[in-house]
């Protein structure tokens, strides 16, 4: 066997330039001397016999040596601390961490409150929630940033090999509008009707509006004709928009609890459609599965699938 040109500090020295793009910054995250950096840096040059940074610059620039080195650093150091918490895994969940990824709305309207149910039983795991794109979201479960997401949009199909994807609900999508729309004393609508609004969404290259419009056009609803009045970069600001009277627009029934109590604005039904999309829980296959991870979806996620809809 070959010997190792180099050790873990070095690599986490090495992963720390790269991120801080500083020698100096890196000291100061890793809590040690700018010396020191650089004397591990020289070492690890020597022991490689090659230059990972350009010297000429004044920027912590990598040559392909170190693009090379530091990637695998990443890795690395990520099997480390994923072998490290497998061991401890073996004790119990008395502490733990756990990183849950979600999309837009379900993390801002779904997550708090099964995070909050996890968190009652086991209070000393950390759980921290990151909100992105489905696609981002996937792209961070593949390279084992995060535990495990919970998405709504479709997963890029580069990743499927890689990932479990299994359903966990279903979110309906529902029709909102102003108090004060001339359709909202309306019991239903029809379809035709939906031609007549002006819609509030998200921007096209959402995977909420990719959704929205796959599933209307599965319903013979051509949503390429219907009048978009605006693009909002939050279902928040949706429903901001909804009841200060600027249109309409389709959100998920979760998201307007609150505004359906205080009675701020209207939630009408279409004649024979109903819009649903599919919530998935996304786990890299490949990677291990930490027990906190397992816990949370066998008592959360797996728990509460029964109820087959996000509506209660």
């Amino acid at each position: 066997m070959a010997d190792i040109a180099f050790t873990l500090d070095q690599l986490r020295i090495l992963k720390a330039i790269v991120q801080e793009k500083s020698f100096k910054k890196a000291a100061e995250s890793l809590y040690i001397s700018q010396p020191a950096v650089s004397f591990q840096i020289q070492n690890l040059e020597r022991s490689l016999n090659t230059a990972l940074f350009y010297r000429h610059t004044r920027k912590a620039q990598l040559t392909e040596a170190g693009k090379l080195l530091s990637e695998y650093a990443v890795k690395i150091l990520s099997l480390c601390e994923e072998s490290y918490r497998s061991i401890k895994d073996l004790e119990s969940l008395k502490f733990g961490s756990l990183t849950i990824g979600a999309s837009q709305t379900i993390g801002t309207y779904l997550m708090p409150k099964l995070i909050g149910r996890f968190r009652e039983k086991y209070p000393n795991v950390s759980v921290r929630l990151e909100v992105h794109s489905t696609r981002k979201a996937a792209w961070k479960v593949a390279k084992g940033s995060l535990d495990l997401a919970i998405t709504g949009g479709e997963i890029p199909n580069e990743l499927k090999k890689g990932l479990e994807v299994q359903g966990y609900a279903w979110d309906e999508l529902v029709l909102i509008l102003p108090k004060k729309h001339p359709f909202a004393d309306k019991i239903y609508l029809s379809r035709k009707d939906l031609y007549e609004l002006k819609f509030l969404t998200l921007e096209e290259d959402s995977s909420y509006r990719r959704v929205l419009n796959n599933i209307l056009q599965e319903n013979s609803i051509e949503s390429n004709k219907l009048d978009i009045e605006m693009e909002l970069s939050s279902i928040e600001a949706i429903k901001n928009a909804v009841e200060s009277g600027l249109g309409a627009a389709f959100v998920s029934i979760s998201a307007i609890r609150k505004e359906l109590e205080l009675d701020t604005l209207r939630h009408l039904k279409v004649n024979d459609l109903t819009v649903k999309r599919q919530l998935s829980i996304i786990i890299n296959k490949e990677r291990y599965r930490s027990k906190a991870a397992e816990m949370f979806m066998k008592e959360i996620l797996f728990s509460t699938k029964d109820e087959n809809e996000i509506n209660d």
